[in-house]
């Protein structure tokens, strides 16, 4: 695979999408830093993960120990202070009214991407990495394809730079985000998504599922264990 000589920056949560991600652009890029979001949310604990899954994947590869460089946290204290929903507020998980999850945080993506435009303007990063997927997305209006894109054209716009979105998990499933770590880093890095990578909203670290840790009730977590369970299947298919 050909390594582009240009700079990367992924949004990178902490949890399996993005632990995929980063393990992605770090087999293309020469150059790749990583920005996480402290905005409330009641899984907080997915950003404790975040420095114990970025050091432990540089350890995987001496190339992607190089070609890993800088972290940043932004806080984002104002989307909870304007949110009411169930990953900002101790309320019940459940399909609200309008027929979205109340896990949906209104602008949150948009809000993502923005900063981390802003940001990867200042730190010279040209293409930016996030784990959208409309596939296993909750229904979520800000992880749609034409969304994404639309954001792409906005911050070439407004930054006056042109900028690249890469979503290497838009159209596979939670199953084919396990089998493509397990492509990209071999069992080991399946193992560290496994055992490092935080999904359950509810931020539960105290129950460990052979999918990883986690409540096992709430939807984050259903996906997760079902997908895990679909790969298990067409490994042995």
């Amino acid at each position: 695979m050909t390594i582009a000589n240009d700079s990367a920056l992924v949004l990178f949560s902490g949890g399996q999408d993005s632990a995929t991600c980063l393990a992605w652009a770090l087999e293309r890029f020469a150059r790749v830093e990583t920005v996480g979001f402290d905005y409330g949310q009641r899984h907080v604990v997915e950003l404790a993960m975040r420095e114990k899954l970025r050091a432990a994947m540089a350890a995987l590869k001496a190339a992607w120990k190089e070609r890993l460089g800088e972290d940043h946290v932004v806080k984002l204290d104002a989307l909870a202070a304007i949110s009411e929903t169930a990953l900002t507020r101790d309320t019940a998980i459940e399909m609200a009214a309008d027929g979205l999850p109340t896990t949906f945080v209104p602008g949150r993506n948009l809000i993502f991407f923005c900063f981390a435009g802003a940001l990867a303007y200042r730190r010279g990063a040209r293409h930016l990495v996030a784990g959208m997927c409309e596939t296993d997305y909750s229904g979520y209006p800000d992880c749609r394809d034409d969304t994404v894109k639309a954001m792409q054209v906005a911050l070439g716009l407004g930054l006056d730079k042109r900028f690249v979105i890469h979503t290497p998990l838009m159209w596979i499933d939670k199953a084919a985000t396990f089998a493509l770590a397990e492509a990209i880093g071999g069992k080991a890095l399946l193992d560290l998504v496994i055992e490092d990578s935080h999904s359950c909203y509810l931020g539960d670290r105290a129950k460990r599922h052979d999918w990883g840790y986690g409540c096992g009730t709430c939807p984050a977590c259903q996906l997760r264990a079902q997908g895990f369970a679909k790969f298990k299947r067409d490994e042995t298919a």
